[in-house]
């Protein structure tokens, strides 16, 4: 039995479809999946490339030679983020408090708004700062003064 209207075209709908002489079935055949389907193509981010739904930041520490890129949804809350913070770049930041702020701490985690502003981490609930967050910068301590009442 044999269906007029179920052939297998590549194209946009409503286009001629491309000369079989020009495409070798070797390349047709190690694009298609299972269901004979191209593969869907991710939308990419920045440099490595990573997906659009994740939430990725540059994160770097002053005195430090190198980046590193995080993905805040993994992190429940700042503690979380904090403590790996702490093993990535083997340091001690300090626990922040809403009385006393990053107080006393050799190095404290600030972070860049959608607005360009540097601000304390802490000082704004999680799900705001995981949604505002551009990138982070571990500060030494004395350099952040100006943020907030350290």
């Amino acid at each position: 039995m044999e269906m007029a209207g179920t052939e297998l075209r590549l194209g946009l709908p409503g286009t001629e479809p491309p000369s079989t002489s020009k495409i070798s079935n070797k390349r047709l055949s190690s694009h298609m999946n299972n269901n004979d389907q191209p593969p869907p193509k991710a939308q990419v981010v920045g440099w490595p490339p990573i997906g659009c739904y994740r939430s990725y930041v540059k994160v770097s520490m002053d005195g430090a030679a190198y980046l590193r890129k995080i993905d805040l949804k993994i992190y429940k809350s700042y503690p979380h983020l904090l403590k790996a913070l702490d093993n990535m770049f083997k340091c001690s930041i300090g626990v922040y408090s809403e009385r006393e702020g990053y107080n006393g701490c050799d190095y404290v985690p600030t972070y860049e708004d959608k607005d360009g502003d540097w601000m304390l981490a802490g000082d704004v609930p999680w799900d705001m700062f995981i949604n505002s967050c551009r990138r982070l910068r571990i500060m030494k301590g004395s350099e952040a003064k100006g943020l907030a009442s350290l």
